[in-house]
């Protein structure tokens, strides 16, 4: 079977599928998937560059994210049967409940588990959830990390209601799910960008005010300034070092700050004065567990939402899929048909 596995250079150019054998038969409680379509992750590009604490082996499958169908059972397996569309979860351990060390361990495609980046999967059904009807192979496998993080976001902040202000960040995936989530959930959104074309297309999605980055770095006092002062009750911050400080500035008082993504850097000196003088929380947020997916799910039907795909590559094309995600200019998800 074919696979994408993390290059021994650490390099997205030299990225390119290999062969492997097929898994051995599932196992007790294990499930053999046939993968349709996957969807790439920020987190795929730190593990398949050996960046930092996701550094793994150079023979690691990646990915996290993946929709496809059963195709056989093992003993004691009775979660889905043969023909089940199911859709991955990227902590498997992680069923419900709060997040511990134990229920972190083994996370999909990086450095301690294979991903799901192959043809053909061998992973535990617990781990797995139905792919919702509605949506096509690359639109379900477009959720597990992004949207899920999303949804973990917005609920834990308490911004999931009618009323709500809600700031995001940029045009990637978490960014979009959460504009979708918190517009579907009646809250107001202001959205960030530094292209007027994809500002419009924030508009267009239910975002109520935009504003570009790039023109000033002091940005947060433009959120300021579209709230009459007040700020939002809950800002997505996906540019870790590069923007918390203005994400903090942004902040109404008692407000949250979500951390949810790293692009501009892992670590950053922060306004702590800003913090406390306002009562802000700063939540770090990971993913979710099955459960919290599954909720979002019955959610995500019956609002009808549908992810914006920003472009599906072949998976023998998966290289430029990598390359075009690095390079930033992708609105919404990048995903990989097999």
């Amino acid at each position: 079977m074919r696979t994408l596995e993390t290059p021994s250079s650490h390099r997205l150019e030299d990225l390119a599928p290999r062969q492997r054998p097929e898994p051995q038969p599932p196992g007790r409680g294990q499930v053999l998937v046939r993968v349709q379509a996957a969807g790439l992750n920020y987190r795929d590009l730190l593990v398949a560059t050996g960046h930092d604490r996701w550094l793994a082996p150079a023979d690691r499958i990646l990915g996290s994210d993946a929709v496809g169908t059963v195709i056989a059972t093992g003993p004691e397996t009775d979660r889905f049967a043969i023909g089940s569309r199911v859709i991955t979860t990227i902590l498997p351990k992680w069923i419900s409940g709060p997040l511990t060390p134990e229920k972190r361990n083994g996370g999909l495609g990086g450095p301690s588990a294979d991903g799901v980046f192959a043809e053909t999967i061998c992973l535990d059904a617990a781990g797995l959830v139905a792919a919702p009807a509605y949506l096509t192979d690359a639109e379900a496998a477009a959720l597990p990390v992004a949207a899920l993080t999303a949804w973990h976001a917005l609920k834990r902040g308490g911004a999931l209601r009618p009323g709500a202000t809600v700031l995001v960040e940029g045009t990637g995936g978490v960014s979009l799910f959460a504009l979708q989530i918190a517009v579907a959930a009646g809250a107001t959104v202001i959205a960030t960008s530094s292209s007027e074309a994809k500002r419009e297309r924030l508009r267009s999605l239910g975002a109520t005010a935009t504003l570009n980055y790039n023109e000033r770095a002091d940005w947060g006092e433009e959120v300021l300034k579209l709230t009459d002062g007040r700020g939002v009750d809950l800002a997505l911050d996906i540019g870790g070092a590069a923007s918390l400080n203005q994400s903090i500035k942004a902040t109404a008082m008692g407000g949250v700050v979500s951390i949810v993504g790293l692009v501009g850097g892992l670590r950053a000196e922060i306004d702590l004065g800003e913090v406390f003088q306002k009562n802000l929380r700063l939540d770090g947020i990971e993913t979710g567990s099955r459960t919290m997916l599954e909720e979002m799910l019955a959610w995500f039907e019956d609002k009808r939402i549908k992810p914006v795909i920003d472009s599906t590559f072949a998976f023998d094309n998966a290289r430029d899929a990598f390359l075009h995600l690095r390079e930033g200019r992708h609105f919404g998800k990048v995903c990989l048909s097999l």
